[in-house]
């Protein structure tokens, strides 16, 4: 399995001899104050600056502070002109430029590309302080402004646009950002390695020009490296037979310790979406994998669902090859990605000298995003769970990093010590999914070989190890940390993974609910599920009968709360009508609804451009996947989800009729809608800008870098029993 020299190995630069500053400094009076006379590398960033491990900017900041960097910060500058880019002058290593948090593009627009009035990453909420594409924008004006100067890109931003993409917003496939943004070097995923080994290669006078061949990093290169051997995985595969060293999926068949389950692994699959092979053979594996060129994926949708899969597949850092994309005359090479940090090198990013607060250039105006996160405490990074339309394994990948124990508690005890704010309650103990912690697979062999796109899709792997007893232990350990009344998970869970350890789900409800518990099924139904690589919900029942069981025990009346996605490619009319009586059954009734948003690199972004299913080996004549595109159809599949609103009635009434489901209009309790209609409603429902919805924000489209989760509080709740305090 592939090492890395430990992340604070390097001999640190001269510059440590000054003092770690109280906040990194975001004007030249405070450079002056600290006794600098320029920056070594100056952040720039879309959103306002916490000095929270929670906030990408200050992660990244602090992590090269350590080494010995000064580090200077530009937050939501003023990108109209160069003026505010030059405000800490030209930095002697690098810009480093990044749209924040959240990408620039969903943070401003909603699913259905309309301009949102807030922002949870701006003081006071205020929208409309960071422009589109800030990762192009701020690099431009940091070209304008020093012509000489390094740029290197980052973030989620970024990280989701290395390579060609589907842009929704502009409905056509884009170049590579690293090219868009002019910038010198791209970096992806969590890029505290990367960045650090950059910063000591340029300050030891290499040239960016000559740095190329980091892990975690996209640049420009002339062609294809010398001396690496390329498969060309440039055009679609013929039917028939393929040669295993020229194959682009560069998959084995299974042999000796099986990643997957038997029945996953054992024969091609017949199953849809089965992954068919799941190991990368051992030798003469090639060192490189050419995608499709960019004019070629902008023409042909087909060929973008083939390069998408090919991307994703290759995300194993332990097995992973370069990546070559050509776009015209340049070419985007793109180098395996970054090695997970160990335990200890994370314990040590979390605990680096934060003043866990906003900047005070702020004063007392709130920062949303903050307010939320600030007595949270991220326990992990990663996802294995491959989810299609998630961004989170696509940007921090699908080995879980571990915070230790110690670690966490130590965090716990600076809240406690440090917040004026806090009151004795933990706001969430968990990260991108909560219940992920420690989770690995139990061969580091299998590890290393595997490339499977999801360790719990179409089943949970029998190699991945699911005991959460360890979990367990840490709550009881945070809960009797003296001044902790409570500790509450506010993270996305995992309940297929929930299931398997029932002492689990008993300390959850017992202790951590706070009247209710959001899960995300997602859909009701085996089609989209299917196409989201979600469970089915048989795991949703068991999960529900132990949080029922549990809650009895504990004497409390407690709720779930789940998510539902409309729209998801793979949904049909009849799907969300499925989902609409599941929901009355059940007594769900959603205040705000989730439409899906595709962003750029997700394999259902692949399905919602292309009508393919990237899940399976790509062809002209494989498996299409339906895609709800239609603006109304996208309303009515979102006035499925709000069934009970009045303002949807007319237009569900007309589609029951359409669908031969007119049975299903009336007065009775097993009826859907009623046919009549209160005096004043239903206007919206009939007319062409749709019914009246809550926020349109996919969950998963914000998820951090690094370290947040990008968790967003709801108002759902359950039709029947009392009102509950809100968690």
């Amino acid at each position: 399995m592939n090492t890395a020299p430990d992340l604070f190995s390097h001999r640190r630069y001269w510059a440590h001899k000054f003092t770690p500053a109280p906040f990194l400094p975001m004007s030249a009076a405070e450079m002056a104050e600290l006794g600098w006379t320029e920056c070594d590398v100056i952040i720039v960033t879309g959103d306002a600056y916490v000095d929270h491990p929670s906030f990408g900017m200050a992660v990244i900041g602090r992590v090269l502070e350590a080494q010995g960097f000064r580090v200077g910060i530009i937050s939501q500058p003023d990108w109209r002109d160069s003026a505010d880019f030059t405000r800490l002058g030209r930095p002697r290593l690098f810009f480093g430029v990044t749209g924040g948090n959240m990408d620039s593009m969903v943070n401003r627009y909603t699913a259905e590309r309309r301009i949102r009035s807030d922002d949870a990453y701006t003081p006071g909420g205020q929208g409309g302080r960071r422009p589109d594409r800030s990762v192009i924008v701020y690099s431009q004006r940091c070209r304008e402004a020093y012509r000489d100067a390094t740029i290197v890109i980052g973030g989620i931003e970024a990280s989701l646009r290395r390579i060609a993409h589907f842009d929704y917003w502009q409905e056509k496939v884009r170049r590579s950002v690293l090219l868009d943004a002019k910038a010198d070097m791209l970096l992806y995923g969590n890029a505290e390695r990367a960045v650090v080994d950059l910063a000591h290669r340029l300050a030891a006078g290499e040239s960016i020009g000559d740095v190329d061949d980091l892990r975690g990093t996209a640049v420009r290169a002339g062609g294809p490296p010398d001396g690496m051997d390329v498969v060309d995985s440039s055009r679609i595969d013929a039917p028939g037979a393929v040669d295993t060293p020229a194959d682009p999926y560069a998959m084995a068949a299974t042999s000796g310790k099986p990643c997957a389950d038997a029945a996953a692994s054992a024969t091609p699959a017949t199953a849809a979406n089965q992954v068919v092979v799941e190991f990368a053979p051992r030798a003469a594996r090639p060192r490189a994998v050419r995608l499709p060129d960019y004019d070629a994926v902008r023409e042909d949708p087909v060929l973008y669902s083939h390069a998408s899969r090919v991307l994703h597949l290759e995300s194993n850092p332990h097995n992973a090859r370069t990546l070559l994309q050509r776009h015209g005359r340049q070419w985007v090479r793109i180098n395996p990605p970054p090695l997970p940090l160990t335990t200890p090198e994370l314990d040590r990013v979390f605990e680096l000298p934060y003043q866990r607060a906003p900047h005070p250039a702020y004063g007392d105006a709130r920062i949303p995003a903050w307010e939320m996160i600030r007595h949270s405490v991220n326990i992990m990074r990663g996802c294995f769970g491959g989810c299609t339309f998630c961004s989170i394994t696509e940007h921090e990948g699908r080995i879980i990093q571990n915070r230790s124990e110690a670690s966490i508690l130590r965090e716990i005890e600076a809240i406690r010590d440090t917040s004026p704010a806090f009151t004795g309650v933990i706001s969430d103990l968990g990260g991108p999914t909560a219940n992920m912690w420690r989770l690995a697979c139990k061969d580091r062999d299998t590890e290393s070989r595997c490339r499977r796109l999801s360790c719990v899709h179409p089943t949970i792997c029998k190699n991945l190890d699911t005991d959460q007893t360890p979990l367990v232990s840490l709550y009881r350990k945070a809960r009797e940390v003296p001044g902790v009344k409570k500790v509450l998970i506010a993270s996305g869970l995992r309940y297929d993974l929930a299931v398997q350890t029932p002492e689990y789900v008993r300390e959850l409800v017992t202790h951590h609910v706070g009247g209710y518990l959001k899960i995300a099924p997602e859909h009701t139904e085996a089609g989209p599920l299917s196409k989201m690589m979600k469970p089915g919900m048989g795991s949703y029942h068991r999960f529900r009968e132990l949080f029922d069981k549990y809650s009895k025990e504990a004497g409390k009346e407690q709720y779930l709360i789940p998510y539902f996605i409309a729209a998801h490619p793979g949904t049909t009319d009849e799907d969300m009508l499925a989902l609409a009586q599941w929901l009355k059954r059940n007594g769900f009734r959603a205040d705000q609804v989730q439409a899906f948003l595709p962003s750029p690199m997700a394999m259902a972004t692949a399905m919602w451009h292309a009508g393919k299913n990237p899940l399976r080996r790509v062809r002209r004549d494989a498996e299409d996947v339906y895609v709800p595109k239609g603006r109304r159809q996208r309303r009515l599949h979102k006035a499925f989800l709000r069934y009970h609103d009045p303002e949807n009635w007319p237009l569900l009434r007309e589609a029951l009729r359409r669908m031969g489901r007119a049975d299903l209009i009336g007065n009775g309790r097993d009826h859907l809608v009623p046919n009549y209609q209160p005096p004043g409603t239903g206007r919206r429902g009939e007319g062409t800008r749709g019914p009246r919805q809550g926020a349109f924000l996919t969950r998963h489209s914000t998820n951090q870098f690094p370290g947040e989760s990008g968790r967003k509080r709801r108002r759902d709740r359950p039709a029947r029993g009392p009102r509950q305090r809100r968690p």
